[in-house]
């Protein structure tokens, strides 16, 4: 397990469609790991391979109340549903926190670190971060879907200020 770099825009890779992980092995594993620390020590709420310059459709998000880790490779969009303007941030986006639509609801299909096919739905929040992820893997960043930038003045007004 290691803290990886994360790769800030405008840096290419995050901006090519990732590739399929045809075989799930120990190095798909340390991949996932690495996701979750790196994720942790920048605080995020899910990270994707490309984030820390890897070109695989592997990303991890937090989900659920109990914020449980959800690990996913070659995960596959099913069906969305609804839609909703949030906030959103991307640890490769330093500073930058903009209002984006997305679906409010996703069905999606992806594998496990043991090779597992499984099926999720999310909604509401769960739905924004899964989607964010998947975004990533298809090389499509979030600034391309921001409706309006927010200020930190206005994030602080919103969310009161973190010390």
């Amino acid at each position: 397990m290691a803290i990886k770099e994360v790769v800030k825009h405008p840096a290419e890779i995050l901006t090519k469609p990732c590739q399929e992980v045809t075989e799930i092995n120990e190095d798909i594993i340390q991949l996932l790991d690495d996701l979750y620390d790196t994720m942790v020590e920048y605080d995020g709420v899910g990270i994707a391979a490309p984030q820390i310059n890897v070109p695989l459709r592997v990303a991890i998000v937090e989900m659920g109340e109990d914020r449980a880790i959800l690990e996913m490779i070659n995960p596959t969009v099913i069906e969305v549903e609804g839609k909703d303007v949030d906030i959103e941030g991307c640890l490769s986006f330093p500073g930058l926190f903009g209002e984006v639509e997305r679906p409010t609801y996703v069905k999606f299909e992806a594998c496990d670190r043991e090779g597992r096919v499984y099926e999720v739905e999310a909604v509401g929040f769960d739905a924004r971060a899964v989607l964010h992820e998947i975004d990533h893997l298809d090389g499509v960043l979030f600034d391309s879907k921001i409706k309006r930038i927010i200020t930190e003045e206005e994030l602080e007004e919103m969310y009161g200020e973190e010390e």
